[in-house]
């Protein structure tokens, strides 16, 4: 009777094991989300990726790379840059990719980067408007702009205004810009984008930069007809990367929230990075410019981020503050 209850209490374990497993590898291919599945290739293309040295770039970077392009990783810092793009020619066995400094948070910095760009490329068929920072205390740039707002909305708005020309002589172009679900809620609070009348919340403050991102993008679409750029916004899901460190302090719940077991349930790098992968290279998208995408697939975004009008006015006031001549 002994060995015969162990067998079946064995039997039982086997099958919840067996059920355990095979459910969480449902749940991890659902958390996966899409995958970008076109054999696209890049020979003779440039593409240039913000903020490529880690998380979603770096793995936006080999992608590119094992395409055959030639890959521009425009990072903060060099040798994390540097060291990040010999890992991918290594495994790529593509030579031609190079990094160049670009610091998103001042704009003489992105205005280098653009100088030096236009002078030594002659195409540029892909622009990728990666980098971004979040939750992080609040500081101010250089020019006096809120840091995330900075970062994340303005140093990408300049950069791509820059380079502009080169990306409409090299059509068919494109420009991505991840922005993220937390668009939803956001407001671009144009009377204190800087939030000096009122309390510094990091996580208002991100919605917003995240929110001009969508809203940026969808204007360039506009702009942008007929001339062969088209442009497009995404949410790249809730990934385990570098972004979440300032939330380790500043909000310990959270961080505890993401320890282990909870960052099993989140995307890789790799599976977050095949959304903006798709946005770059998949065949057909020319009609969905400026639409907005997740999991490999066109979302609807929420109200706020199809507000047409904000969206105008929210160009007008970054030209002006990014100091650009033609601000209208």
């Amino acid at each position: 009777m002994w060995k015969e209850l162990k067998k079946n209490q064995l039997v039982k374990y086997g099958a919840v094991t067996t059920v355990t497993t095979i459910s969480y590898v449902l749940l991890r291919k659902w958390i996966a989300g899409g995958i970008c599945r076109s054999r696209a290739k890049l020979h003779g293309r440039t593409v240039v990726i913000t903020g490529a040295n880690t998380g979603i770039g770096k793995e936006t970077a080999w992608d590119m790379a094992m395409r055959g392009a030639r890959v521009i990783m425009a990072c903060r810092d060099l040798t994390r840059g540097e060291a990040a793009a010999a890992e991918i020619r290594s495994s790529t066995g593509n030579t031609n990719v190079v990094v160049q400094q670009l610091d998103l948070a001042s704009l003489g910095s992105v205005r280098q980067f653009a100088r030096e760009f236009i002078a030594t490329e002659t195409r540029l068929d892909i622009l990728i408007n990666n980098a971004g920072i979040m939750l992080c205390p609040k500081s101010l740039t250089v020019e006096g702009f809120e840091s995330q707002f900075a970062v994340n909305h303005l140093g990408h708005f300049l950069l791509t205004n820059l380079l502009l020309d080169m990306l409409k002589a090299s059509t068919p172009s494109r420009v991505i810009n991840v922005s993220s679900i937390a668009h939803q809620g956001g407001k671009i609070h144009f009377e204190d984008l800087n939030f000096d009348k009122k309390g510094y919340n990091s996580v208002i403050a991100y919605k917003q930069s995240k929110l001009a991102n969508l809203l940026f993008s969808r204007e360039l679409a506009r702009r942008t007809k007929g001339t062969g750029v088209t442009s497009y916004s995404l949410h790249p899901g809730v990934i385990r990367t570098e972004l979440w460190r300032h939330s380790q302090t500043k909000y310990p719940t959270l961080s505890t929230m993401l320890s282990a077991p909870a960052w099993l349930l989140m995307k890789t790098p790799r599976e977050g990075a095949q959304t903006t992968i798709y946005c770059a290279v998949n065949e057909g998208l020319e009609e969905k410019s400026g639409c907005y995408f997740s999991d490999c697939q066109v979302k609807e975004p929420a109200p706020e981020g199809r507000d047409d009008l904000a969206a105008l006015r929210l160009w007008g006031v970054s030209a002006g503050l990014v100091g650009l001549i033609k601000n209208n």
